[in-house]
């Protein structure tokens, strides 16, 4: 009797698994105006503005993504949000009810031009964490790294790790040869045979650098 319980708890707790899974992939992700390689994956809840993704990128639930560019190998976790318009802060009002761009707000009290959306750019091989803010226009280098429920206001260098609001600068990935070689070799340009033959060194930068260099790659 019990071990019929305790199967029945189990097989419930898998149903409800399921069924919750299934209604959050049904909420299907937006995307608008945007290029997304055919290798790359947008999960469900999010919503794409603008975007032009390379090559195996994955952005995670419920992300919000505006005007950007992100490129091969790129890591995005849940809940992430990239870009978005600003205001003018240098006028008498900030609202948008004063500016010339269509919007939620139908009123418009003499609209005047502004220049709301900053093109922001992720390199090859970032990781975000979820919950990471990034600022519209920065620029976040390759191989770069921001942690969970980082706010990112500043460009990212290649290879460094940043956390934190406002997110700063912890530590580097390697040191400066390695990531110079690693920038180099543009791994990430590589296509699908290429990159299933040098998979083997990637668990290690310096032996995958000496492979490279050697052509063997």
């Amino acid at each position: 009797m019990l071990a019929y319980t305790h199967l029945r708890k189990v097989l419930l707790m898998k149903l409800t698994y399921l069924v919750s899974k299934a209604i959050l992939k049904a909420q299907i992700p937006s995307i608008k105006d945007c290029e997304i390689d055919r290798t790359s994956k947008v999960a469900a809840k999010s919503s794409l503005w603008k975007v032009v993704m390379g090559r195996y990128s994955d952005v995670g639930y419920g992300c919000c993504l505006v005007d950007c560019s992100i490129g091969n190998f790129c890591s995005l976790g849940a809940n992430i949000r990239i870009g978005g318009a600003s205001h003018p802060m240098s006028w008498v009002s900030t609202s948008q009810v004063f500016i010339d761009r269509p919007d939620s707000l139908k009123k418009k009290f003499s609209p005047k031009p502004y220049e709301a959306f900053r093109h922001t750019r992720i390199g090859h091989d970032v990781w975000i964490g979820d919950n990471a803010l990034v600022k519209a226009g920065i620029s976040i280098g390759t191989g770069a790294i921001v942690g969970m429920g980082s706010v990112v206001t500043k460009d990212v260098p290649a290879y460094a790790v940043v956390a934190g609001n406002p997110a700063k600068i912890i530590r580097y990935r390697f040191d400066e040869h390695t990531i110079k070689a690693l920038l180099d070799s543009k791994w990430w340009q590589l296509d699908d045979k290429e990159l299933e033959k040098a998979a083997s060194y990637f668990d290690s930068a310096e032996e995958f650098i000496t492979k490279f260099n050697e052509g063997d790659q």
